[in-house]
């Protein structure tokens, strides 16, 4: 009997005020549509709490760290309240790593000292705990290369995801040579694309994962321009469009969706090693609570 792919979105932020408190709901219509569980990083201090009780919640994983687009509004004592909770969490099989942080220099107006600050701490404390981290990666792609070999990342050690990313061929080799997995998700449907579609085509089967970032970078279907006239607003990006995703990536790749599923779960096993011990991956599609329940 032919069984239908069961999929993994590696970065999704269930939290998000999009969503309206409806993670559960949101959760369990992506099961639905064959999403087994997936990880939800947090952004900053206050969400630590929230993401750990979605995950249990939801039957996914998590993530925790200060997200660059958040650190203005960030103290020092974040960093040592993120060292005591990830140390805590490490008796936690749902706890995967250290995430999402990085640098954004994309954004205007943002202070590059501070985000070089927080995120040089947030990797020492990945690296105090062999933890693998989920990057934030938009114009920094050189900066953050420079980060982890500064910390001590290196090929054999847990390393974890450089999400989203959109850098050079050679700038994604220096990821992969420090072990990272490369994420793609919605933004690999548009044709216009061009460089993340070569990059997903040309990378080694070992490298790409599969991920929404729901709310953001919704996929093709369910973009709307800005200057677009005025309307209903589409739903927010969300897990369930995975599978839908997916489709873009087997064309690309020239795998079998059965084989799209297959590869980047190893490959999301092998970025953030913790997810093994993921009870919704080893049951495939376990129950999940819902609001009403």
């Amino acid at each position: 009997m032919r069984t239908h792919p069961i999929w993994l979105d590696t970065h999704a932020h269930l939290d998000a005020a999009e969503f309206g408190g409806q993670a559960l709901e949101v959760a369990a219509r992506a099961r639905l549509a064959g999403v087994a569980s997936g990880v939800i990083p947090a952004v900053e201090r206050s969400h630590f709490a929230t993401v750990q009780t979605l995950a249990r919640q939801c039957g996914w994983a998590y993530a925790l760290g200060i997200h660059p687009l958040y650190v203005e509004r960030a103290r020092d004592s974040d960093l040592d309240a993120l060292r005591r909770e990830a140390e805590l969490a490490l008796a936690d099989p749902l706890f995967v790593g250290i995430g999402e942080i990085g640098l954004d220099f994309f954004v205007p107006g943002l202070d590059r000292d501070r985000q070089q600050h927080f995120y040089a701490a947030q990797l020492r404390i990945a690296r105090d705990f062999d933890l693998p981290v989920i990057l934030h990666v938009r114009k920094s792609q050189d900066a953050l290369l420079a980060g982890l070999r500064r910390t001590g990342f290196a090929a054999g050690r847990p390393a974890g995801i450089a999400h989203a990313f959109n850098g050079s061929m050679q700038q994604a080799h220096g990821f992969i040579d420090l072990g990272f997995a490369l994420g793609f998700g919605g933004a690999m449907t548009f044709e216009r694309a061009l460089n993340i579609r070569r990059l997903l085509a040309e990378v080694p089967d070992t490298v790409p994962v599969l991920e929404t970032d729901a709310p953001d970078i919704p996929p093709l279907w369910l973009y709307r321009p800005r200057n677009a006239p005025p309307q209903a607003p589409p739903a927010p990006n969300s897990p369930e469009q995975l599978p839908r995703i997916a489709q873009t990536m087997a064309a690309l790749r020239g795998w079998s969706l059965e084989q799209t599923a297959a590869q980047t779960t190893s490959n999301a096993l092998r970025a953030l090693p913790r997810l093994a011990g993921m009870p919704s991956l080893a049951a495939g599609l376990p129950p999940v609570a819902t609001a009403a329940s």
